[in-house]
């Protein structure tokens, strides 16, 4: 059974900086892909940032050059650092797992293409 744990969410000002934290147990961590998601309320659950294996990334194009995505295999640990935060960015932080889905050689952002979640971290950011 995959078993996923996220933290580090928190409140912040905007162009401050948070570190998320995926704890992942119960499966071959380095064969799967991983990513972030989030879901503010009243909006759709959107791919953030996906990583692979072979450490290749995908991020969604309203955190390029702000949000970084990376994984610790001895730790079997997924982190998201998120720098020059913004309102818009608040919303319910989410870990996944699954299979790797690539579509035009970039690590699939779409939740429907993970089969595993965590329970979700909240990051606020105020203006």
């Amino acid at each position: 059974q995959v078993h996923l744990v996220e933290s580090g969410g928190g409140s912040v000002q905007a162009g401050g900086s948070l570190r998320l934290s995926c704890a992942a147990s119960g499966y071959t961590y380095s064969s799967y892909c991983m990513g972030w998601f989030r879901q503010a309320p009243g909006k759709e659950r959107e791919g953030v940032a996906a990583l692979d294996g072979y450490r290749s990334t995908s991020y969604a194009d309203s955190v390029k050059g702000r949000f970084t995505i990376s994984k610790d295999n001895a730790k079997n640990t997924l982190y998201l650092q998120m720098n020059s935060l913004k309102p818009e960015d608040t919303a319910m932080y989410y870990c996944a797992a699954g299979p790797c889905v690539y579509y035009s050689d970039y690590v699939s952002l779409a939740a429907p293409d993970f089969g595993f979640w965590g329970q979700g971290t909240q990051v606020t950011v105020s203006s």
